[in-house]
């Protein structure tokens, strides 16, 4: 009998110790998920040097810590559709100096800046169909949070493959507006 209630008592305070645990004090807060957005950009860039020029535009409200910015620019269309390239991008130009074009953006929370820059022996202001009339696609999605370009269901999101991406997050390309 004593035997039973020694294991009934270590039972008790076993069970008392673990129920006292307070690691399930954590509040998970609902409503900071980022709602997909995707808005498409005609910008017009400002001169910074003969080799650089910048677009940059602030968003209407600051991104939370989990969102991520994407920007693919249209480097044509096939059947009508546009071909999007998620940047950075560089075209070489194709001349005998190799010169080459660079889009590159970044992004903070309260803003997405988009350089063009060229080479040193090419100028972009003499050649301004490199800066000009160029469309992008902004999109804003929640992050993942893991780094690896898998969600946290081990799919994995090709971001360089624009439909892969809408696909993804079922973001609807006719509801798209231009900014």
């Amino acid at each position: 009998m004593k035997k039973i209630l020694l294991f009934l008592f270590l039972g008790a305070v076993g069970f008392t110790a673990y129920s006292c645990d307070k690691d399930d004090d954590v509040v998970v807060q609902q409503g900071q998920d980022t709602i997909n957005q995707a808005f498409d950009i005609s910008p017009t860039f400002t001169k910074v040097s003969d080799n650089l020029y910048r677009w940059k535009d602030n968003f209407n409200s600051p991104l939370v810590q989990s969102d991520m910015v994407l920007i693919y620019m249209q480097i044509g269309t096939e059947g009508g559709a546009p071909i999007w390239k998620l940047l950075p991008y560089t075209y070489y130009v194709g001349n005998v100096n190799n010169d080459a074009v660079d889009y590159i953006y970044e992004f903070t929370k309260n803003s997405a800046t988009i350089n063009i820059n060229s080479t040193n022996t090419f100028s972009l202001t003499a050649n301004p169909s490199y800066y000009q009339n160029k469309n992008f696609r902004v999109l804003i999605l929640p992050a993942n949070g893991t780094g690896t370009g898998k969600s946290a269901k081990g799919n994995a999101v090709d971001y360089n493959d624009y439909k892969s991406v809408i696909k993804y997050y079922n973001i609807d390309e006719s509801k798209i507006k231009t900014k």
